[in-house]
Protein backbone atom coordinates (compact mmCIF):
# COMPACT_ATOMS: atom_id res chain seq x y z
CA UNK A 1 0.00 0.00 0.00
CA UNK A 2 2.34 2.30 -1.56
CA UNK A 3 0.12 5.78 -1.63
CA UNK A 4 0.57 9.80 -1.57
CA UNK A 5 -1.13 11.00 2.18
CA UNK A 6 -0.96 14.06 0.22
CA UNK A 7 -3.82 13.45 -2.17
CA UNK A 8 -7.55 14.01 -1.02
CA UNK A 9 -9.28 11.10 -0.32
CA UNK A 10 -13.00 10.11 -0.15
CA UNK A 11 -15.43 7.50 0.65
CA UNK A 12 -18.81 6.40 2.39
CA UNK A 13 -17.90 6.08 5.98
CA UNK A 14 -21.02 5.31 7.44
CA UNK A 15 -22.88 1.79 7.20
CA UNK A 16 -23.93 1.58 3.27
CA UNK A 17 -27.69 0.81 2.65
CA UNK A 18 -30.69 3.40 3.45
CA UNK A 19 -31.24 5.20 6.10
CA UNK A 20 -31.90 8.46 8.17
CA UNK A 21 -27.99 9.80 7.43
CA UNK A 22 -24.76 8.81 5.07
CA UNK A 23 -21.35 10.32 5.99
CA UNK A 24 -19.20 10.97 3.09
CA UNK A 25 -15.74 11.66 4.26
CA UNK A 26 -12.84 13.69 2.92
CA UNK A 27 -9.41 14.06 3.93
CA UNK A 28 -6.16 15.91 2.34
CA UNK A 29 -4.57 19.17 1.60
CA UNK A 30 -7.93 19.94 -0.86
CA UNK A 31 -10.67 18.32 0.99
CA UNK A 32 -12.11 22.12 1.44
CA UNK A 33 -11.85 23.34 -2.07
CA UNK A 34 -13.37 19.77 -3.52
CA UNK A 35 -16.22 19.95 -1.10
CA UNK A 36 -16.70 23.54 -2.07
CA UNK A 37 -16.89 22.55 -5.52
CA UNK A 38 -19.42 20.15 -5.02
CA UNK A 39 -21.43 22.27 -2.66
CA UNK A 40 -20.87 25.50 -4.50
CA UNK A 41 -20.38 27.02 -1.23
CA UNK A 42 -17.47 28.67 1.00
CA UNK A 43 -15.96 27.12 3.76
CA UNK A 44 -13.67 29.80 5.39
CA UNK A 45 -13.32 29.05 9.03
CA UNK A 46 -10.45 27.96 10.33
CA UNK A 47 -12.59 26.40 13.42
CA UNK A 48 -14.01 23.31 13.79
CA UNK A 49 -17.52 24.37 12.37
CA UNK A 50 -20.88 22.77 10.19
CA UNK A 51 -22.47 24.34 7.73
CA UNK A 52 -25.84 24.20 6.02
CA UNK A 53 -25.34 23.38 2.71
CA UNK A 54 -27.00 21.93 -0.52
CA UNK A 55 -25.59 19.78 -3.19
CA UNK A 56 -26.57 20.12 -7.25
CA UNK A 57 -27.92 16.78 -8.63
CA UNK A 58 -29.87 17.67 -11.54
CA UNK A 59 -29.88 14.31 -12.32
CA UNK A 60 -31.41 13.43 -9.33
CA UNK A 61 -32.87 15.11 -7.24
CA UNK A 62 -32.01 19.03 -8.24
CA UNK A 63 -30.97 20.05 -4.56
CA UNK A 64 -29.89 17.84 -1.84
CA UNK A 65 -29.86 19.44 1.25
CA UNK A 66 -26.51 18.12 3.87
CA UNK A 67 -25.00 19.28 6.87
CA UNK A 68 -20.61 20.16 6.44
CA UNK A 69 -18.50 19.13 9.05
CA UNK A 70 -15.22 20.71 9.16
CA UNK A 71 -12.15 19.73 11.31
CA UNK A 72 -8.74 21.64 10.13
CA UNK A 73 -5.82 19.92 10.29
CA UNK A 74 -3.43 19.40 12.04
CA UNK A 75 -6.09 19.31 14.99
CA UNK A 76 -7.98 16.23 13.01
CA UNK A 77 -8.39 12.59 13.02
CA UNK A 78 -6.07 12.34 10.23
CA UNK A 79 -4.28 15.45 10.81
CA UNK A 80 -5.19 17.05 7.72
CA UNK A 81 -7.96 19.00 6.99
CA UNK A 82 -10.81 16.63 7.19
CA UNK A 83 -14.72 17.52 5.95
CA UNK A 84 -17.79 15.29 6.68
CA UNK A 85 -20.75 15.83 4.11
CA UNK A 86 -23.66 14.49 5.87
CA UNK A 87 -26.86 14.12 3.83
CA UNK A 88 -29.78 11.31 3.30
CA UNK A 89 -28.85 7.66 3.50
CA UNK A 90 -30.13 7.01 -0.29
CA UNK A 91 -27.29 4.52 -1.94
CA UNK A 92 -27.78 6.35 -5.25
CA UNK A 93 -27.32 9.20 -4.21
CA UNK A 94 -24.75 8.99 -2.21
CA UNK A 95 -23.09 7.24 -4.91
CA UNK A 96 -23.80 10.59 -6.82
CA UNK A 97 -22.17 12.52 -4.22
CA UNK A 98 -19.17 10.47 -4.13
CA UNK A 99 -19.01 10.60 -8.05
CA UNK A 100 -19.25 14.45 -8.02
CA UNK A 101 -16.15 14.46 -5.55
CA UNK A 102 -14.17 12.08 -7.35
CA UNK A 103 -14.61 15.03 -10.56
CA UNK A 104 -13.91 18.05 -8.27
CA UNK A 105 -10.19 16.44 -8.11
CA UNK A 106 -10.58 13.63 -4.92
CA UNK A 107 -9.35 10.05 -4.88
CA UNK A 108 -11.40 6.72 -3.82
CA UNK A 109 -9.75 5.86 -0.76
CA UNK A 110 -8.54 2.77 -0.18
CA UNK A 111 -9.11 0.45 2.92
CA UNK A 112 -7.69 2.00 6.05
CA UNK A 113 -6.91 5.08 4.00
CA UNK A 114 -7.67 7.25 6.49
CA UNK A 115 -6.45 5.62 9.74
CA UNK A 116 -3.58 5.17 8.10
CA UNK A 117 -3.15 8.83 7.28
CA UNK A 118 -3.54 9.23 11.07
CA UNK A 119 -0.97 7.07 11.75
CA UNK A 120 1.40 8.64 9.34
CA UNK A 121 0.57 11.34 10.76
CA UNK A 122 1.61 10.54 14.32
CA UNK A 123 -1.82 10.54 15.61
CA UNK A 124 -1.64 6.69 16.50
CA UNK A 125 1.14 4.49 16.69
CA UNK A 126 0.15 0.93 15.39
CA UNK A 127 -1.35 -0.54 18.15
CA UNK A 128 -4.00 2.19 18.37
CA UNK A 129 -4.76 1.79 15.01
CA UNK A 130 -5.45 -1.82 15.13
CA UNK A 131 -7.23 -0.81 18.17
CA UNK A 132 -9.72 1.00 15.97
CA UNK A 133 -10.53 -2.24 13.22
CA UNK A 134 -11.00 -3.97 16.47
CA UNK A 135 -13.63 -1.67 17.90
CA UNK A 136 -15.08 -2.24 14.81
CA UNK A 137 -14.88 -6.05 14.56
CA UNK A 138 -16.21 -6.13 18.15
CA UNK A 139 -19.02 -8.75 18.66
CA UNK A 140 -19.69 -7.64 22.50
CA UNK A 141 -19.19 -5.75 25.15
CA UNK A 142 -16.42 -6.82 26.62
CA UNK A 143 -14.74 -7.05 23.33
CA UNK A 144 -15.50 -3.70 22.70
CA UNK A 145 -14.30 -2.43 26.37
CA UNK A 146 -11.26 -4.19 25.41
CA UNK A 147 -10.73 -2.61 22.22
CA UNK A 148 -11.44 0.78 23.17
CA UNK A 149 -8.89 0.15 26.18
CA UNK A 150 -6.15 -0.45 23.56
CA UNK A 151 -7.36 2.44 21.61
CA UNK A 152 -6.71 4.96 25.09
CA UNK A 153 -3.03 3.39 24.51
CA UNK A 154 -3.35 0.99 27.41
CA UNK A 155 -1.33 -1.73 25.64
CA UNK A 156 1.03 0.05 24.14
CA UNK A 157 2.30 2.49 26.64
CA UNK A 158 4.86 0.53 28.91
CA UNK A 159 6.41 -0.78 26.09
CA UNK A 160 6.85 3.22 24.84
CA UNK A 161 7.93 3.73 28.12
CA UNK A 162 10.23 1.14 27.86
CA UNK A 163 11.84 2.05 24.89
CA UNK A 164 12.36 5.68 25.96
CA UNK A 165 14.04 4.40 29.06
CA UNK A 166 16.36 1.80 27.03
CA UNK A 167 17.28 5.04 25.00
CA UNK A 168 17.63 7.21 27.55
CA UNK A 169 20.24 4.26 28.97
CA UNK A 170 22.03 3.61 25.47
CA UNK A 171 22.70 7.55 25.39
CA UNK A 172 25.01 7.06 29.08
CA UNK A 173 26.33 3.82 27.41
CA UNK A 174 27.72 5.86 24.27
CA UNK A 175 28.03 8.88 26.25
CA UNK A 176 30.73 6.96 28.21
CA UNK A 177 32.18 5.65 24.91
CA UNK A 178 33.61 9.02 24.15
CA UNK A 179 35.78 8.97 27.25
CA UNK A 180 36.97 5.13 27.24
CA UNK A 181 40.99 6.38 28.02
CA UNK A 182 39.93 8.79 30.72
CA UNK A 183 37.59 5.54 32.04
CA UNK A 184 34.08 7.73 32.76
CA UNK A 185 31.00 6.23 32.95
CA UNK A 186 27.86 7.90 32.66
CA UNK A 187 25.62 5.30 34.47
CA UNK A 188 26.60 3.04 37.43
CA UNK A 189 26.64 -0.94 36.83
CA UNK A 190 23.69 -1.43 39.36
CA UNK A 191 21.41 1.28 37.75
CA UNK A 192 22.22 -0.58 34.72
CA UNK A 193 21.32 -3.93 35.43
CA UNK A 194 18.36 -2.31 37.64
CA UNK A 195 16.91 -0.76 34.27
CA UNK A 196 17.77 -3.53 32.34
CA UNK A 197 15.65 -6.25 34.84
CA UNK A 198 13.13 -4.29 34.52
CA UNK A 199 13.01 -4.52 30.96
CA UNK A 200 13.46 -8.02 31.00
CA UNK A 201 11.01 -8.38 33.26
CA UNK A 202 8.07 -6.28 31.31
CA UNK A 203 8.74 -8.31 27.99
CA UNK A 204 8.93 -11.78 29.90
CA UNK A 205 5.05 -10.95 31.22
CA UNK A 206 4.07 -10.44 27.49
CA UNK A 207 5.68 -13.36 26.30
CA UNK A 208 3.77 -15.42 29.27
CA UNK A 209 0.47 -13.16 27.93
CA UNK A 210 1.05 -13.98 24.20
CA UNK A 211 1.73 -17.52 25.38
CA UNK A 212 -2.22 -17.98 27.62
CA UNK A 213 -4.18 -15.46 25.18
CA UNK A 214 -5.41 -14.83 22.11
CA UNK A 215 -6.31 -12.14 19.56
CA UNK A 216 -9.78 -13.17 18.88
CA UNK A 217 -11.52 -15.07 21.51
CA UNK A 218 -14.16 -17.63 20.40
CA UNK A 219 -17.40 -17.30 22.56
CA UNK A 220 -17.57 -19.44 25.44
CA UNK A 221 -19.10 -22.88 24.52
CA UNK A 222 -21.36 -24.20 26.75
CA UNK A 223 -22.90 -27.63 25.50
CA UNK A 224 -26.06 -29.11 27.65
CA UNK A 225 -26.08 -32.80 28.16
CA UNK A 226 -28.27 -34.97 29.76
CA UNK A 227 -30.45 -38.32 29.01
CA UNK A 228 -33.21 -38.22 26.68
CA UNK A 229 -36.05 -36.81 27.33
CA UNK A 230 -34.57 -34.65 30.17
CA UNK A 231 -36.07 -31.36 28.91
CA UNK A 232 -32.49 -29.78 27.48
CA UNK A 233 -34.15 -28.81 24.11
CA UNK A 234 -36.80 -27.08 26.03
CA UNK A 235 -34.02 -25.33 28.29
CA UNK A 236 -32.15 -24.42 25.06
CA UNK A 237 -35.44 -22.68 23.60
CA UNK A 238 -36.09 -20.82 26.51
CA UNK A 239 -32.55 -19.71 26.60
CA UNK A 240 -32.70 -18.43 22.95
CA UNK A 241 -35.07 -16.65 23.05
CA UNK A 242 -36.41 -18.87 20.32
CA UNK A 243 -38.13 -22.25 18.90
CA UNK A 244 -34.65 -23.74 17.28
CA UNK A 245 -34.79 -27.47 18.40
CA UNK A 246 -37.83 -29.57 18.26
CA UNK A 247 -39.90 -30.49 21.35
CA UNK A 248 -41.25 -33.80 21.53
CA UNK A 249 -42.03 -36.19 24.60
CA UNK A 250 -40.40 -38.91 22.64
CA UNK A 251 -36.87 -39.72 23.30
CA UNK A 252 -34.42 -39.41 21.39
CA UNK A 253 -35.95 -36.34 19.26
CA UNK A 254 -33.00 -34.16 19.35
CA UNK A 255 -30.44 -36.11 16.26
CA UNK A 256 -28.26 -33.66 15.44
CA UNK A 257 -26.27 -30.93 18.01
CA UNK A 258 -28.28 -27.07 17.40
CA UNK A 259 -25.89 -23.76 18.12
CA UNK A 260 -27.04 -20.73 19.33
CA UNK A 261 -25.11 -17.31 20.31
CA UNK A 262 -26.26 -15.32 23.21
CA UNK A 263 -25.13 -12.31 24.75
CA UNK A 264 -25.28 -12.21 28.64
CA UNK A 265 -24.39 -9.41 30.65
CA UNK A 266 -22.34 -8.47 27.75
CA UNK A 267 -20.72 -11.76 27.39
CA UNK A 268 -20.82 -13.71 24.10
CA UNK A 269 -21.74 -17.47 25.15
CA UNK A 270 -22.11 -20.38 22.52
CA UNK A 271 -25.17 -22.51 23.70
CA UNK A 272 -25.11 -25.98 22.07
CA UNK A 273 -28.16 -28.67 22.49
CA UNK A 274 -26.55 -31.96 22.02
CA UNK A 275 -28.83 -35.74 21.92
CA UNK A 276 -29.50 -37.64 24.67
CA UNK A 277 -26.99 -39.60 26.12
CA UNK A 278 -27.56 -43.27 25.79
CA UNK A 279 -26.73 -46.37 23.95
CA UNK A 280 -27.35 -46.58 20.14
CA UNK A 281 -30.19 -48.82 19.01
CA UNK A 282 -29.28 -48.03 15.37
CA UNK A 283 -26.75 -46.30 13.34
CA UNK A 284 -28.35 -42.93 13.45
CA UNK A 285 -28.55 -42.70 16.60
CA UNK A 286 -24.83 -44.23 16.53
CA UNK A 287 -23.90 -40.93 14.99
CA UNK A 288 -26.18 -38.52 17.13
CA UNK A 289 -24.18 -40.06 20.72
CA UNK A 290 -20.73 -39.67 18.44
CA UNK A 291 -21.47 -35.91 17.59
CA UNK A 292 -22.81 -35.41 21.38
CA UNK A 293 -19.50 -36.57 22.92
CA UNK A 294 -17.74 -34.57 20.38
CA UNK A 295 -19.52 -31.33 21.29
CA UNK A 296 -18.56 -32.04 25.23
CA UNK A 297 -14.91 -32.83 24.77
CA UNK A 298 -15.20 -29.32 22.81
CA UNK A 299 -17.03 -27.82 25.47
CA UNK A 300 -15.88 -25.31 28.04
CA UNK A 301 -18.76 -25.95 30.49
CA UNK A 302 -20.86 -28.87 30.62
CA UNK A 303 -24.04 -28.32 31.76
CA UNK A 304 -26.01 -31.52 32.90
CA UNK A 305 -29.37 -31.32 32.64
CA UNK A 306 -31.50 -33.14 35.07
CA UNK A 307 -34.78 -34.32 35.11
CA UNK A 308 -36.64 -33.25 38.31
CA UNK A 309 -37.52 -36.85 40.27
CA UNK A 310 -34.72 -38.40 38.54
CA UNK A 311 -30.92 -38.40 39.68
CA UNK A 312 -28.11 -36.87 38.43
CA UNK A 313 -25.28 -38.98 36.49
CA UNK A 314 -22.33 -37.11 35.88
CA UNK A 315 -20.32 -40.03 35.13
CA UNK A 316 -22.42 -39.61 31.14
CA UNK A 317 -19.04 -37.38 29.74
CA UNK A 318 -15.94 -36.38 30.98
CA UNK A 319 -15.06 -32.82 30.81
CA UNK A 320 -12.85 -30.19 32.85
CA UNK A 321 -15.94 -28.20 34.11
CA UNK A 322 -19.23 -28.84 34.24
CA UNK A 323 -22.26 -27.63 36.33
CA UNK A 324 -25.61 -29.92 37.03
CA UNK A 325 -29.08 -28.19 37.10
CA UNK A 326 -32.41 -29.52 37.54
CA UNK A 327 -34.62 -29.35 34.67
CA UNK A 328 -38.66 -29.64 34.53
CA UNK A 329 -39.42 -27.91 38.18
CA UNK A 330 -42.97 -27.29 37.15
CA UNK A 331 -43.64 -30.68 37.90
CA UNK A 332 -42.15 -31.36 41.10
CA UNK A 333 -39.26 -30.85 43.27
CA UNK A 334 -35.15 -30.68 42.62
CA UNK A 335 -33.29 -32.96 44.14
CA UNK A 336 -30.67 -31.28 46.76
CA UNK A 337 -28.54 -29.08 45.77
CA UNK A 338 -29.45 -28.30 42.00
CA UNK A 339 -30.20 -25.16 40.85
CA UNK A 340 -34.12 -25.67 39.76
CA UNK A 341 -35.05 -23.86 36.27
CA UNK A 342 -38.32 -24.46 34.21
CA UNK A 343 -38.26 -23.67 30.67
CA UNK A 344 -42.70 -23.44 30.76
CA UNK A 345 -42.73 -20.86 33.85
CA UNK A 346 -39.26 -19.24 32.93
CA UNK A 347 -38.33 -20.12 37.21
CA UNK A 348 -34.76 -20.16 37.28
CA UNK A 349 -33.81 -18.83 34.12
CA UNK A 350 -32.07 -15.52 35.20
CA UNK A 351 -30.25 -16.98 37.71
CA UNK A 352 -28.89 -20.04 35.19
CA UNK A 353 -28.03 -17.07 32.68
CA UNK A 354 -26.27 -15.29 35.94
CA UNK A 355 -24.27 -18.00 36.39
CA UNK A 356 -23.23 -18.59 32.75
CA UNK A 357 -21.83 -15.34 32.63
CA UNK A 358 -19.76 -15.74 35.84
CA UNK A 359 -18.47 -19.31 34.06
CA UNK A 360 -17.48 -17.41 31.36
CA UNK A 361 -15.61 -14.60 33.27
CA UNK A 362 -13.61 -17.30 34.82
CA UNK A 363 -13.05 -18.02 31.80
CA UNK A 364 -11.85 -15.51 30.09
CA UNK A 365 -8.62 -13.79 29.69
CA UNK A 366 -8.36 -10.80 28.01
CA UNK A 367 -7.60 -10.50 24.15
CA UNK A 368 -4.28 -8.76 23.96
CA UNK A 369 -3.98 -6.50 20.88
CA UNK A 370 -3.39 -7.47 17.36
CA UNK A 371 -0.18 -5.63 16.77
CA UNK A 372 1.01 -7.72 20.06
CA UNK A 373 0.52 -10.89 18.61
CA UNK A 374 2.15 -10.03 15.10
CA UNK A 375 5.09 -9.65 16.59
CA UNK A 376 5.93 -12.81 18.76
CA UNK A 377 9.09 -13.28 17.28
CA UNK A 378 9.91 -9.07 18.00
CA UNK A 379 9.13 -10.44 21.77
CA UNK A 380 11.69 -13.25 21.42
CA UNK A 381 14.21 -11.47 20.00
CA UNK A 382 14.08 -8.41 22.25
CA UNK A 383 14.06 -10.98 25.40
CA UNK A 384 17.33 -12.16 23.72
CA UNK A 385 19.15 -9.20 23.23
CA UNK A 386 17.87 -8.01 26.62
CA UNK A 387 19.26 -11.53 28.61
CA UNK A 388 22.69 -11.04 26.75
CA UNK A 389 23.31 -7.27 27.64
CA UNK A 390 22.11 -8.43 31.25
CA UNK A 391 25.11 -10.78 31.21
CA UNK A 392 27.53 -8.58 29.74
CA UNK A 393 27.25 -5.88 32.42
CA UNK A 394 27.28 -8.76 34.91
CA UNK A 395 30.75 -9.47 33.14
CA UNK A 396 31.89 -6.35 33.25
CA UNK A 397 32.36 -6.92 29.20
CA UNK A 398 33.12 -3.31 27.31
CA UNK A 399 30.39 -1.29 26.85
CA UNK A 400 30.50 -1.12 23.39
CA UNK A 401 28.76 -4.77 23.41
CA UNK A 402 26.31 -3.69 25.75
CA UNK A 403 25.52 -0.42 23.77
CA UNK A 404 25.24 -3.14 20.95
CA UNK A 405 22.96 -5.56 22.43
CA UNK A 406 20.54 -2.60 23.87
CA UNK A 407 20.69 -0.74 19.90
CA UNK A 408 18.82 -4.14 18.92
CA UNK A 409 16.44 -4.76 21.84
CA UNK A 410 15.18 -0.62 20.69
CA UNK A 411 15.33 -2.35 17.24
CA UNK A 412 12.72 -5.13 17.80
CA UNK A 413 10.92 -2.53 20.53
CA UNK A 414 10.24 -0.37 17.66
CA UNK A 415 8.62 -3.19 15.41
CA UNK A 416 6.28 -3.58 18.16
CA UNK A 417 4.77 -0.34 18.49
CA UNK A 418 5.16 1.14 15.44
CA UNK A 419 8.39 2.90 15.39
CA UNK A 420 9.61 1.33 12.54
CA UNK A 421 7.81 -0.15 9.85
CA UNK A 422 7.56 -1.16 6.49
CA UNK A 423 5.17 -0.93 3.63
CA UNK A 424 4.28 -4.36 3.83
CA UNK A 425 3.58 -4.60 7.51
CA UNK A 426 1.50 -1.44 6.59
CA UNK A 427 -0.26 -3.54 3.88
CA UNK A 428 -0.98 -6.28 6.00
CA UNK A 429 -2.37 -4.17 8.73
CA UNK A 430 -4.84 -1.81 6.91
CA UNK A 431 -5.86 -4.04 4.29
CA UNK A 432 -8.13 -5.21 6.91
CA UNK A 433 -9.87 -2.57 7.08
CA UNK A 434 -13.08 -1.39 5.48
CA UNK A 435 -13.09 0.92 3.07
CA UNK A 436 -14.36 4.30 4.99
CA UNK A 437 -12.38 4.00 7.92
Amino acid sequence: MVLDPEQTIVALSSAPGPGARAIIRLSGTDARSVVERVCRCSLSSEQRHVFEAEISLPEATGCLPADLYIWPGPRSYTGQDVVEIHTLSCPPLVDLVVAKCLQAGARAAQPGEFTLHAFLAGKLDLTRAEAVQAVIDAGSRDELKQALGQLAGGVARPLHELREDLLNLLADVEAGLDFGEEDIRFVKQDEMLHRITKGLALITLLKKQLEQRSVGQRPFRVVMVGKPNAGKSSLFNALAGTAAAIVSAEPGTTRDYLVRRLEVQGIAIELVDTAGLRKGVNSIEETAQGLSREQAEKADLLLCCVETGTEAEMNLVTSPDSDAIATKCDLGKPGPGLPATSALTGEGLPELKALLAERARAHMRPALAPSLSRCRHHVERCLDCLRRAHAEVLEEDPPELVALELRSALEELGEMVGAVYTNDLLDRIFSRFCIGK
